[in-house]
């Protein structure tokens, strides 16, 4: 499986959306400060969404998607209930 994930800093309530294969490894990648810049250089990350595929080609596709202003738009229309 690969999956499409949002993380949210409980700090300043920024957004990091990625993918991986292993979801729980990457996000503990994430908490300890290891992987990209943007994570590393915060502290406090939380999943708050995440989607799962079969095929990495869709993973990457969603990611790219949802970075994207149409994704995010996306993204906050679906998680509506949570930001309140």
């Amino acid at each position: 499986m690969y999956y499409t994930y949002l993380l949210e800093c409980q700090n300043d309530k920024s957004w990091y959306i990625g993918f991986s294969e292993d979801l729980k490894k990457r996000i503990q990648e994430h908490r300890n400060g290891y992987g990209c810049r943007t994570t590393s250089l915060k502290k406090d990350w939380k999943l708050i969404y995440y989607e799962s595929y079969l095929d990495k080609k869709d993973a990457i596709g969603r990611e790219k998607f949802l970075k994207g202003g149409s994704g995010r738009i996306y993204l906050k229309k679906q998680l509506k209930h949570y930001f309140g």
